[in-house]
């Protein structure tokens, strides 16, 4: 095998393969002896079919297949020689003539284009020192989760007074019959149906009216299906419905105690409060990582300053653009960013694709210098807990990740740079920072 770097410029280079015809030939030539004995052919007994003939009928499949391993196995190889570390995929091209190279009469040739990773040296990142935020839950953080869940958790009881009449919230049994025309119609009558004044479960116009209804009162409200109405026989009529409204009933408010905690499946007031509180707290801790996080890149991107390679920042920016634009035709673009021109966006994205390509090479060289890998059951979790986010559909996410090794490595990549994180985490000189929990919780923008 020959290798020549036919051009180097910046981070790019080509590098020149060739593969002689004569060792291609060669492995074709052991790969017949190795079949050749196996092969059961018409007309011939078994073993003892003769190589020419092999070749004659096979030699071709077997050479593509030798001529695609070959492409394989020597590409690496390739790089090893030129002694370079791709910072990406190489993009390969033939320069032979494959009909030639598969009937064994010309080399096997091909150039690689590439970039390669910058030169530099990481920080020392046993000299990085970093603030970590801390932030536990309070007994008014725990009161506040407390009083959120018994707002879920909602519960209705008879409504009392003097004169009790139905209100925007109240929870209504009623029964009705749906008429049009003056005919009933299928699937408009039902019996003790509770319904809420202001959900908008039912058509348009229906709740409203019945807003001032008393306990045992009987009345019809006339309303209009919408044009858009799922059952089409019904869209866009006008109809009627003969109301028995046979109870009023009030959102109770909630309250937190023993039986509370029981109707929602636990033993004890007690017990709820300690899984609130920790619920709480791996919140919290998770917030604290990101920021610690952001924190640790900002200090890494400052702290390092080489070129780029091109190519890496294109496709950065390229995906970074299409969301940009995703964003602006759906009219979610955020207020500052709207009020700025395409050029104004494209020069201050293009600096985030190069802060995100910077900091991933730099994350990168720390943990192959550290011997940080994924291993195989470290990507199969992140794989399944994936799955796992659409019920029903578990299968068919497995096999989409089996059946494409790129969206899997893609999947490699966020593992890599926790763990990354992890290890400078554990090296660097960290101290531990109270801080408050609306410090903790203020948005930042993740780059």
């Amino acid at each position: 095998m020959q290798v020549v770097e036919k051009s180097s410029e910046g981070l790019s280079r080509v590098i020149a393969v060739t593969i002689p015809a004569a060792e291609l030939n060669a492995k074709l030539d052991a790969k017949l002896k190795e079949v050749a004995p196996q092969m059961k052919l018409k007309g011939f007994r078994p073993g003892k079919v003769p190589t020419a003939h092999v070749k004659k009928t096979f030699g071709r499949d077997l050479m593509g297949e030798i001529v695609n391993n070959a492409l394989n196995e020597s590409s690496q190889k390739a790089l090893d020689e030129a002694k370079v570390r791709p910072a990406a995929p190489a993009e390969m091209k033939l320069t032979s003539d494959m009909d030639k190279v598969i009937a064994g009469q010309d080399d096997l040739a091909y150039e690689m284009s590439l970039e390669v990773m910058p030169d530099f040296t990481p920080t020392d990142i046993k000299k990085l020192k970093l603030d970590r935020p801390t932030y536990e839950a309070s007994d008014a953080d725990l009161d506040e989760a407390l009083t959120e869940l018994a707002g879920q958790a909602k519960s209705y009881e008879d409504k009392t007074g003097k004169s009790v009449k139905a209100a925007e919230g109240d929870q209504l049994t009623i029964d009705f019959l749906g008429k049009i025309d003056g005919e009933a119609f299928e699937g408009g009558a039902a019996t003790d149906a509770d319904l809420v004044i202001g959900s908008n479960r039912f058509i348009p116009g229906f709740e409203e009216q019945l807003k001032g209804a008393k306990v045992g009162e009987e009345k019809t409200i006339e309303v209009t299906f919408p044009d858009n109405y799922q059952a089409s026989h019904l869209a866009g009529k006008a109809a009627t419905f003969d109301i028995t409204v046979k109870a009023i009933k009030a959102e109770a408010p909630a309250k937190v105690d023993e039986d509370f905690a029981k109707r929602i499946g636990l033993e004890s007031l007690d017990k709820l409060k300690e899984l609130l509180r920790a619920n709480l707290n791996q919140q919290y801790t998770g917030a604290a990582r990101f920021k610690l996080k952001r924190a640790l890149l900002d200090q890494l991107d400052k702290a390092h300053d080489f070129p780029l390679p091109p190519k890496m920042v294109d496709a950065e920016f390229d995906g970074i653009w299409q969301q940009v634009e995703a964003d602006k035709a759906a009219g979610r673009l955020p207020e500052e960013d709207a009020k700025k021109s395409d050029k104004k966006l494209k020069e201050e994205y293009r600096a985030i694709a190069e802060r995100r390509v910077r900091l991933g090479l730099v994350l990168a060289e720390i943990g192959r210098a550290n011997n940080v890998t994924v291993s195989d059951q470290e990507l199969n979790n992140a794989i399944m807990n994936e799955a796992r986010n659409y019920p029903g559909q578990e299968r068919q996410v497995l096999e989409f990740y089996r059946q494409n090794p790129n969206a899997a490595a893609q999947m490699r990549a966020p593992i890599y740079e926790e763990k990354v994180c992890d290890l400078i985490f554990g090296t660097a000189k960290v101290t531990d920072t109270p801080i408050t929990k609306e410090e903790l919780l203020k948005e930042e923008d993740e780059v």
